[in-house]
């Protein structure tokens, strides 16, 4: 039953939730966390799972959600992420539900969250290499994403898709071993533009990796032929073929370079339950208080849609583009979920 269609004034519905379970994460990624002095946001603030699953069942009864994917800051640092997936499984499981992770810990729970109703899981990697691991990400840990991913693997959460972001000098020339690394494993890689969202608000656009440039990289190896069918997702896919044999596929989500704001179909709810209608949005819309408040089904998607209806054209404003009037939103990405 669909009573509230999240359509915006330019035509888009929106039928893709974003679902933030939490802000917090286990790993300093330099394009999205200072190493220190980051303030989580109040504990009280952020949904229980009874909250989020609610909302979940919200959208998908009643404003024509189809699929629903778990993001954070790291959804694996809640205890209780099977128990929301579990929620949302057993109330629809005709709902496709998705999960974004790094993969640590992941080893240790992909069996529970696929028995709880997970379908399929996109790990966070950005390099192959143990040294690059650590200084992109702060941490070690490389083997534990590694043990993740193949976790995933046999658990049947796939298929699985690895998203990275390059950074020059850094790691983009890495770019062909992380790519013959998902090819030899079955997975498909997803190389992100990186977007000026990160908590550091360092993004310059003289160090963008652009989709031109990967494709490029790419094709110092392999040949490259485009899969036709993108709809409104985010990835251009491509076939990597090596003297006319197909490999695997890869994705490139060009967000700054390629926008493909025109097609979005996403709905975002940050874990504290402030709905978003676009990644770079300055306003927000209040859902956890009315939940709270024991606002009805149909009260919160009126406000769902009402939040959606002002989605602005791209990046944040309905001028759109990333020119000398762009303003970073206050949030950044792992206060905002992916």
């Amino acid at each position: 039953m669909t009573s509230a269609a999240l359509v915006d004034r330019f035509g888009r519905t929106a039928r893709d939730l974003r679902l933030s379970v939490t802000d917090v994460c286990n790993l300093r990624c330099t394009y999205c966390l200072p190493e220190t002095g980051i303030s989580w946001l109040p504990r009280t603030t952020i949904l229980t799972a009874d909250e989020l699953v609610r909302l979940a069942h919200v959208g998908i009864e009643h404003c024509g959600i189809t699929k629903i994917r778990l993001t954070g800051g790291e959804p694996l640092t809640r205890p209780d992420l099977a128990e929301v997936v579990r929620g949302i499984a057993l109330a629809h499981p005709e709902t496709e539900i998705a999960l974004t992770t790094n993969a640590v810990g992941l080893a240790e729970r992909a069996e529970e969250l696929a028995m709880a109703g997970l379908h399929r899981v996109n790990i966070s990697l950005d390099t192959v290499h143990a040294e690059t691991f650590r200084q992109m990400t702060r941490r070690d840990g490389l083997d534990r994403v590694l043990d993740g991913i193949r976790a995933a693997v046999a658990a049947g959460l796939g298929p699985v898709k690895i998203n990275s972001v390059l950074m020059a000098g850094v790691n983009d020339h890495q770019l062909l071993d992380l790519l013959d690394f998902c090819l030899d494993h079955g997975s498909e890689l997803r190389i992100i533009e990186q977007m000026p969202i990160g908590a550091t608000r360092d993004w310059a656009r003289e160090n963008l990796i652009s989709a031109t440039m990967i494709r490029a990289m790419i094709e110092e190896r392999y040949q490259l032929r485009e899969i036709p069918g993108r709809g409104p997702a985010p990835a251009q896919r491509w076939e990597v073929l090596d003297d006319g044999r197909l490999m695997g596929s890869v994705g490139i989500v060009a967000s700054v370079t390629e926008p493909f704001c025109g097609n979005c179909d996403r709905t975002r709810i940050s874990a504290d339950g402030q709905l978003r209608s676009c990644l770079f949005s300055h306003t927000e819309t209040d859902l956890r208080g009315p939940l709270r408040s024991g606002a009805s089904d149909a009260e919160l998607a009126a406000l769902w849609a009402g939040g959606m209806w002002t989605k602005p054209r791209a990046h944040g404003s309905d001028a759109g583009g990333f020119g000398e009037d762009f303003e970073q939103p206050a949030r950044a990405m792992n206060a905002i979920g992916g």
